[in-house]
């Protein structure tokens, strides 16, 4: 056991968390007998006994996932998080990683390639699916001054090409509200008062390409 990468699986779908237990269980190295259908119940058992790492899903019947992740470190503030999810939208990677996840994989890896990964978290690294390192090579090269999310950068993206709010609620598949309070959001972050200015400020500062 002490040699062993102990690793625990928060999981709602009953089958996939049991093929998962079993790749990782069955596997020279690893250790999996924690394994838990949502946040809520695991989060007493990780505090009694935490593993090395956590696979970790978003969508979860209760708690998301990212809402567990600061809740899940306040009790096993030395585990790793790994997510493991089929989302691949920008905000939902991004937020996840801001929330502590030191990871971040698309479902449908082949089972040695996940092994691999784990290995990779477990010996202090970051892994992370392809398609997801090349969002967050990007974000990076949109520009260190950019204050803003990654969808609130798509929201003045729009902003700049003109749209309104009506069109960029639909363009975006969320309510008029929703891309309101974004707009509100990055009024203040870029110290603005109007959509002029957002525009002259999200040009100068190389927010939006």
């Amino acid at each position: 056991m002490e040699n062993l990468i102990r690793v625990a699986i928060i999981e709602d779908d009953p089958r996939i968390r049991q093929l998962m237990q079993l790749i990782v269980d069955g596997s020279p190295g690893f250790y999996c007998h924690q394994v838990f259908e949502d946040c809520e119940s695991a989060i007493p058992a990780l505090e009694k006994n935490s593993p090395h790492l956590l696979l970790l899903d978003v969508d979860l019947p209760k708690m998301s996932g990212i809402e567990g992740i600061s809740l899940i470190k306040k009790v096993a503030p030395n585990m790793n998080i790994v997510m493991l999810t089929v989302h691949e939208d920008d905000e939902t990677v991004f937020d996840a990683l801001c929330a502590g996840a030191v990871g971040y994989l698309i479902k449908g890896l082949p089972p040695d390639q996940l092994l691999l990964y784990l290995k990779e978290a477990h010996a202090g690294g970051s892994p992370m699916s392809s398609v997801i390192a090349r969002k967050v090579v990007r974000h990076f090269h949109g520009g260190q001054n950019n204050p803003l999310s990654p969808r609130e950068t798509e929201v003045l993206q729009l902003l700049c090409l003109g749209e309104n709010y009506k069109t960029i609620a639909e363009k975006l598949f969320v309510s008029s509200n929703t891309i309101k309070a974004h707009i509100k959001k990055i009024y203040s972050k870029l110290h603005v008062n109007s959509r002029a200015e957002a525009v002259a400020k999200a040009i100068q500062k190389r927010i939006v390409r």
